[in-house]
């Protein structure tokens, strides 16, 4: 149960009052914790559930943190426990929803989980038939696929040979295929080696994850934007910006 709760930022719950949230979760029990997509679920005993999206360095931590700048909320157990949200770059979101909130809220903006046996080749084709938006920023879109990243997105469009400016609607049957796969492949390696790491954020605890080491499009390139050699044909990696996010490629093995 959590016996108190401490929410030191007001970006966190925002448009809420941090004080009234934090004052809502005392005396919660909770009841599971699982994800769907990016976010994470706190279920409780009530039938309420804490939505918490971590964004780009939000992280859990079994500790109180005591004068760490970067702590934005502690809660603390009936055991004597703590549980720490650190957030160095702020963008993280804590959201409590009341009984029979929490799947119509999901189901509005989320649509498959890519690593699950239910999502095949066929549903990720009708997911993006008749879309004219770029083919990058329709699988960024959360209610196509639940959980790809800029990051992600990017590998997975090199593994398939898909240009990201490419209209998300006219991939044939095979291409269909090919971007099934990649998107477990990327995604499944992202796993395995516990995510990329930026430099201001490392895994709560301590270490780093490796997936930057994997890279084959995202990132591969220099301040000047001189882009590496592609690891398939060895033509000089290209980045671009689509939908606003920054975007590597491989302008011989995605083409138009």
């Amino acid at each position: 149960m959590l016996v108190d709760a401490e929410i030191d930022d007001s970006r966190l719950t925002r448009p809420f009052d941090p004080v009234e949230v934090a004052a809502e979760l005392r005396g919660e029990r909770v009841d599971s914790v699982d994800r769907r997509g990016k976010y994470l679920i706190v279920r409780f005993d009530s039938g309420r559930a804490l939505l918490i999206h971590l964004r780009m360095t939000g992280s859990l931590r079994a500790s109180a943190l005591v004068g760490d700048p970067h702590r934005r909320a502690l809660l603390t157990m009936d055991d004597g426990t703590h549980v720490a949200y650190k957030d160095v770059r702020r963008f993280g979101t804590w959201l409590l929803l009341e009984p029979g909130e929490l799947d119509p809220y999901l189901a509005a903006r989320l649509g498959e989980e890519p690593l699950l046996p239910t999502f095949t080749a066929k549903r990720l084709g009708e997911r993006l038939a008749g879309r004219r938006a770029p083919l990058k920023a329709a699988l960024l879109d959360q209610r196509t696929l639940a959980g790809l990243g800029n990051i992600y997105v990017d590998e997975a469009l090199w593994y398939a040979r898909l240009q990201p400016l490419r209209e998300a609607g006219t991939l044939s049957p095979d291409e269909i295929r090919r971007l099934h796969r990649a998107i477990r492949k990327a995604l499944e390696l992202g796993v395995a080696r516990q995510g990329s790491t930026l430099s201001d954020y490392r895994l709560p605890d301590g270490s780093s994850g490796s997936m930057q080491r994997e890279f084959r499009a995202y990132g591969r390139s220099d301040r000047n934007g001189v882009g590496e050699p592609c690891d398939r044909c060895g033509t000089e990696l290209s980045k671009t910006r689509v939908g606003g996010r920054s975007t590597w490629y491989c302008p011989r093995c995605q083409t138009l």
